[in-house]
């Protein structure tokens, strides 16, 4: 069985940046770019600032492969966003990994 691809994407906005529009652009290019196999994002509520480090947004999407990924990270609508997407950013952490599932859902 294929390990899913997993893209994790944990930000912190600038000042003054219309975070909203920003993620309701996010989700339409997810939902545009048809190897994304799901997407999902939110909002620190929890953390201790001490842990959070300023970090307030976190977004994973999933891949069926490494390919699928790549697939992805070429794409047009993606290239696109990625020059909006960093120019709102003060801080960002982006990992891109083979997801090991140690406990699959009951």
């Amino acid at each position: 069985m294929a390990t899913e691809f997993k893209h994790l994407v944990v930000a912190k906005f600038k000042d003054g940046v219309a975070v909203e529009g920003l993620l309701k652009e996010m989700e339409k290019m997810a939902s545009e770019i048809d190897s994304v196999m799901s997407f999902e994002w939110g909002q620190d509520i929890e953390s201790l600032e001490m842990l959070r480090q300023g970090f307030t947004h976190a977004f994973l999407m999933i891949f069926k492969s490494k390919e699928d990924f790549a697939a992805f990270a070429g794409h047009p609508k993606h290239v696109e966003f990625s020059a909006t997407f960093s120019t709102a950013i003060d801080k960002v952490v982006v990992l891109d990994f083979p997801a090991v599932l140690a406990k699959p859902p009951a």
